[in-house]
């Protein structure tokens, strides 16, 4: 029999995964060119010419038991100082290969992080709207999600309610910029602000407060926008990093935690990290994944489409009465839900053969998340229909 804990996760579900296999069966029915959907942070462009080629390059020329065999939990020596080497130019840091800890994607990261320093009863701060995964993961080690309520005029961080619901049970904060469902993009003002309030907190309760970065978004931005690197900040911060949105590899799982020699007891802690990718059933990363990227440097996926298909969407469903904070990176936006029943309005979309998520699926009821990662095709044909929920719901009266 399986766990009360599990039948209730089982129960639960997941909305996006559901909507995205409801988006499977309307296109069998419709056909895929006449449904429009932006249920899924699926990246819709393809990754670069190079991954192949590493691929190929690798499988030819490099040790096949290297390749495809085991390594030291914590990945690959050369892999992790590529990762090393890499961070350091972008963002001025001096981490070697003992700072990385290669993991199955940023799920894994954050997972792996979590079993490291979350006990029984841990409080976890999570600024809404989140990325709904936030609670299993927190869930997974008996730890207790404490949210704090949107802040709606740009959502950014709501310092009142923050300060207020931080306690001595308090033990780490996930952040997300750029933010799934939102896209907003915490400034650098904010970022000291928050680091400011974990160390008073820190000092008054007498032990760390964590900070986990999560960051598959970090190079989709849009306008110049700068995305704060969390550990030039403050100290106890880790950095949960995947490929899957950067080289459109959603499906390989691979990425890596950030562990700076400034973490309280970085040395146990790094340990830590180690035996928990194994005891959690990762073992280590995928290896043939960590060579190809190892390989890739500063290589991305073409981001042009995020940045066009961004523009003509804000465009389009502001110009038809849609009310939305203009997403600054990510490839999402989070507009106000016509009538104000998220839940409601998305099943009307689906009328209009237009999947959305409701936004009470990440803390933030009332708004509803549009993926855009996906065609222009798809944005375009999708427009009318849009305009006619506009209508229906007389946004423009």
């Amino acid at each position: 029999m399986i766990t009360p804990k599990m039948k209730q996760l089982v129960a639960g579900g997941s909305v996006i995964r559901a909507m995205f296999e409801e988006g499977r069966i309307m296109a069998e029915k419709f056909g895929a060119e006449n449904v429009y959907d932006f249920s899924l942070g699926n990246p819709n462009t393809p990754p670069p010419a190079a991954v192949k080629e590493a691929i190929f390059d690798i499988l030819e020329n490099e040790p096949e038991m290297m390749v495809h065999g085991y390594m030291s939990n914590v990945g690959y020596e050369d892999v992790r100082k590529a990762m090393a080497d890499n961070i350091n130019r972008k963002q001025g840091t001096s981490y070697t290969a003992r700072n990385i800890i290669m993991t199955v994607g940023a799920a894994g990261a954050l997972n792996v992080v979590m079993k490291t320093i979350i006990e029984p009863g841990d409080e976890v701060l999570l600024q809404a709207p989140f990325f709904g995964e936030y609670l299993n993961y927190i869930s997974n080690f008996d730890g207790k999600a404490v949210i704090v309520s949107p802040e709606y005029t740009n959502f950014s961080i709501n310092f009142p309610e923050l300060e207020q619901k931080i306690t001595p049970k308090t033990k780490a904060m996930i952040l997300n910029t750029p933010n799934n469902p939102t896209g907003a993009i915490y400034s650098e003002q904010d970022i000291i602000r928050l680091c400011d309030i974990l160390r008073a907190k820190q000092k008054e309760y007498g032990h760390a407060i964590y900070l986990i970065s999560d960051e598959p978004y970090r190079e989709i931005v849009f306008g110049g926008q700068n995305v704060p690197y969390l550990p030039c900040y403050y100290e106890n911060a880790f950095v949960g990093y995947s490929y899957s949105k950067t080289l459109s590899l959603p499906g390989e799982r691979i990425g890596y935690i950030v562990a700076p020699d400034s973490l309280e007891d970085f040395e146990g802690t790094v340990a830590a990290l180690s035996v928990a990718n194994r005891i959690l059933g990762f073992v280590n990363a995928p290896s043939l994944m960590q060579r190809v990227v190892a390989r890739l440097g500063d290589i991305s996926s073409d981001m042009t489409i995020y940045q066009e298909n961004k523009k003509e969407l804000y465009e389009a469903l502001t110009s038809y009465g849609y009310e939305m904070v203009e997403p600054q990176g990510a490839f999402y936006m989070f507009p106000k839900a016509p009538g104000g029943d998220d839940k409601a309005f998305c099943e009307a979309a689906k009328e209009e053969r237009i999947l959305v998520v409701p936004g009470s699926t990440f803390a933030g009821p009332g708004y509803f998340r549009l993926a855009f990662c996906v065609s222009r095709q798809t944005v375009q044909n999708a427009l009318p229909g849009f305009k006619r929920l506009a209508e229906k719901y007389h946004l423009k009266d």
